[in-house]
């Protein structure tokens, strides 16, 4: 049952208010100070707050900061006899749904809460799309390319998007593959349904069952209420697990129980939550090998493998280059309301004769900055800062006998950086050092992946 807050020091006009939502069937709950309604509201995590502005305490409008600071799910409603545009104004800024003068229309704040709770539903549907998606949601969900290896993968794509089939979708970083997620996502039966992401490199292991399954209140020690997980925030959509190869043994386990049975539990919780999503992962290790040397489960392997795609380096395609310039070009322009357009020969040959180590990424990364850099309408080939050969840069330095050890190390770590293609963790196993020195060392010498 939908849970309502009314917080207002007029005791009688609480009270009435009260039994009018109560007889309407909501739960409700009294406080008559602004502290006390705070209290109240983490402990029984409101869906909406009807709150007035002047208080003996604490302000409507402290009550309304402090609870959108705790969660901004929360739909606030204030109201107050002092009825002035500034503070409206001032309201609204801060989050609150609406703004309702006294005396109040008993009707209109009945309508108005009702409202207030739709919103909820639908933003708690819609947070996922807004918080994955750009102003330029048509440039973000398209593959450039016409090469064979490209046709292969939008055959690919046509299938997996027929059904809810698990995807794995292997290739190097910078390649699109989350992008290829999305587009099978957004062009068969999940499409319309939220696409909810998450990095498995981003958070220790009880934090990331937390972020997939959810967990409830006081399942440990920071869980002050229960919370949804992605598996079931993605509804019928698409759960897409990036790095899939750095999820623990423990959670390997856990994730093949999931795909296995089709349902999952929250952390703490007992009762059992249907999957309804689709799983896709990605990953730019190769996972017949980890399963070869014992560290991803070859059971979840198979699990995963039941339909791959391949997503190829730009090495292999470098007839699509110019196709990506163009495409890239075009989107830049808009994002950063430039008027770059002419594309001189030499600047294309230029560009596909690059090894494009980063890969696609780092071909619209070159293009951001060359824009960024252009005067007029040409892309001139003085403003295609390419990445040095780190390999060959670190040779000159040796031969330099003259040069400070600090300038040997900035190179190196670079040079190892660009290797694993930036990949802390398997930097910090060949330098045989730990994150914290990595991350020190890669802000001391203001290290970037691509310069």
């Amino acid at each position: 049952m939908q849970k309502i807050l009314l917080i207002d020091d007029e005791i009688g006009a609480l009270e009435s208010l009260a039994s009018w939502f109560e007889e309407l069937g909501y739960n409700t709950y009294k406080a008559s100070t602004g502290t006390e309604g705070l209290n109240l509201a983490k402990k029984i995590n409101p869906d909406v707050v009807v709150s007035d502005i002047k208080m003996p305490d604490i302000s409507g409008m402290e009550v309304l900061a402090q609870l959108k600071e705790y969660d901004e799910m929360i739909q606030v409603i204030m109201v107050t006899a002092f009825d002035d545009m500034e503070t409206t104004i001032q309201a609204m800024q801060m989050g609150a749904y609406d703004y309702l003068a006294k005396p109040l229309d008993i009707k209109r704040l009945e309508m108005t809460v009702k409202r207030a709770l739709e919103n909820k539903k639908m933003s708690q549907k819609l947070e996922l799309f807004s918080k994955e998606e750009s102003d330029d949601s048509d440039f973000n969900n398209m593959i450039i390319g016409k090469t064979p290896i490209m046709t292969e993968i939008y055959k690919k794509i046509g299938k997996a998007s027929a059904s809810k089939v698990t995807v794995l979708v292997q290739g190097e970083s910078g390649t699109g593959k989350e992008l290829i997620a999305r587009i099978i996502h957004s062009s068969g039966v999940t499409k319309g349904q939220p696409f909810v992401a998450i990095n498995c490199t981003a958070l220790p292991e009880n934090l990331l069952e937390s972020e997939l399954f959810g967990h409830v209140k006081g399942s440990f020690t920071d869980a002050i209420k229960d919370k949804r997980g992605k598996f079931e925030l993605a509804g019928e959509g698409t759960v897409f697990l990036d790095e899939i190869s750095e999820m623990s043994f423990n959670l390997q386990a856990k994730l093949l129980r999931v795909l296995q049975e089709h349902e999952f539990e929250r952390v703490g919780g007992e009762n059992i939550i249907p999957l309804k999503a689709r799983v896709i992962a990605a990953t730019n290790k190769e996972l017949h090998k980890m399963v070869d040397e014992g560290t991803f489960r070859e059971d979840l392997y198979y699990r995963l493998t039941v339909f791959t795609v391949f997503s190829p380096p730009l090495r292999e395609r470098k007839n699509d280059i110019e196709h990506l310039v163009k495409y890239f070009i075009e989107k830049i322009n808009r994002k950063l309301h430039k008027n770059v357009r002419k594309i001189p020969k030499d600047v294309i040959e230029i560009l596909k004769n690059h090894e494009w180590k980063g890969n696609v990424r780092e071909l619209e990364n070159t293009l951001m900055q060359a824009i960024v850099l252009s005067k007029g309408d040409v892309l001139e080939k003085e403003n295609i800062l390419l990445r040095k050969n780190s390999s060959d840069e670190y040779k000159d330095l040796i031969k330099n006998a003259n040069l400070p050890l600090e300038d040997l190390e900035k190179t190196y770590i670079k040079r190892i950086l660009d290797k694993t293609d930036w990949n802390v963790k398997d930097a910090c196993e060949i330098l045989k050092v730990s994150k914290a020195t990595i991350y020190r060392k890669i802000e001391q010498y203001g290290l970037k992946q691509y310069e």
